[in-house]
């Protein structure tokens, strides 16, 4: 309970009551708080009193949300020696369940899981895979990895350490599992100007839904310029996601349909209208090439986690902070009936810096 509280809201709160002040507390606390009960006594001339009338109080309804508290301390515990910010996210995609959704120390309290706004790097690059199977590319469709590709003026290159053998024409799949930036920028002319826009819809990126908690579902828009849309193919440029948007991203792959993530359980939740759905072939398509990643790729570090095959795509995108140029670190899965998404604000790859964390989860969970 604050001050302003009090004085914005006197017939509400009482100095000492107790309130939400941020996120679900704060939304729902009409809901928490319950009422106060009220009894009106009326005092005779004798100094007696008479009850002339009484409202009983109601306690406060608990609010049903979807964390699973095992994987949710998990999930924390996992976070708290991160330095920078950071955040982990996971879904169930047969439902849609958020059952973990930790922010680690470095955000100050930001709730960077859910509604974090930062460029998503080359795990986009599972949507842009989309958008080139509907434009008739298939996963064996041959594209050229070259060192580096220049758009009207700006040279794009591959991470530091891209393998050297994997320089060359290769099949799109192989593109993916080395998370080849050249070879996707080089078929950015094969898409429309609304075609990232529709694949990421498709897998639940970019459509805004109200799902009564604080949550960004991201932005992907049309490119302004060929540079812009050389850079949305692989992340960057204007491409915006949270981490529950890019692990509602493979929840979809993985589930086949659009997950739509649900976190309070009295908040009815629908796909939207007027996307069209990943079809069953795109789909399998798609967990056919992200499985790549971890068999043959830059997510080699989850191949021999127990259980069900596990699908991944790591990514990072850079930013400038203080005149130095910085990197996100991401990576997302999907294993059985469980989505993830790690991220952390400033790290040195996809793989090296978020993965651990990923598959630590991954691992502890099974």
């Amino acid at each position: 309970m604050t001050a302003e509280m009090v004085k914005d809201h006197p017939d509400t709160y009482q100095p000492g009551d107790q309130a939400g002040l941020s996120g679900l507390q704060a939304r729902y606390d009409e809901q928490l708080q319950g009422t106060d009960g009220a009894v009106v006594n009326a005092v005779d001339a004798d100094g007696k009193e008479h009850e002339l009338f009484r409202v009983g109080a109601t306690r406060g309804r608990p609010l049903r949300i979807t964390l699973d508290e095992r994987l949710q301390t998990t999930a924390e515990r996992l976070l708290v020696n991160v330095g920078p910010a950071s955040a982990l996210v996971a879904i169930r995609p047969s439902t849609g369940d958020i059952v973990a959704a930790a922010n680690g120390p470095g955000t100050n309290g930001y709730n960077m899981a859910t509604y974090g706004q930062f460029a998503p790097g080359s795990t986009f690059k599972s949507v842009t895979s989309l958008a080139l199977l509907r434009a008739g590319l298939t996963p064996d469709t041959v594209v050229p990895c070259t060192p580096t590709i220049t758009v009207d003026g700006k040279t794009f290159k591959n991470y530091s350490d891209y393998p050297s053998d994997g320089i060359g024409r290769i099949p799109l799949r192989t593109a993916l599992a080395n998370s080849c930036n050249t070879a996707f920028i080089s078929q950015a002319g094969k898409l429309g100007g609304r075609d990232l826009v529709d694949a990421a819809a498709s897998l639940g990126l970019g459509v805004d839904h109200d799902l009564g908690f604080p949550a960004y579902f991201g932005n992907v828009e049309p490119p302004a310029s060929d540079t812009e849309a050389a850079a949305d193919m692989i992340g960057q440029g204007k491409v915006l996601a949270s981490p529950m948007a890019m692990a509602t991203v493979i929840a979809s792959v993985q589930s086949g349909s659009l997950v739509v993530p649900r976190l309070v359980t009295s908040v009815d939740v629908s796909p939207p209208h007027g996307v069209d759905p990943v079809s069953k072939a795109e789909a399998a398509s798609l967990r056919s090439m992200l499985r790549g990643v971890v068999t043959s790729g830059s997510g080699s570090l989850l191949a021999d986690v127990p259980g069900p095959p596990v699908i991944a795509k790591t990514g990072t995108a850079e930013f400038e902070k203080d005149g130095k140029v910085l990197t996100h670190a991401w990576m997302i899965a999907a294993q059985g009936d469980l989505a993830v998404a790690a991220f952390v604000d400033e790290g040195e790859s996809g793989s090296g810096t978020a993965g651990p964390i990923l598959e630590s989860f991954l691992r502890a969970v099974d």
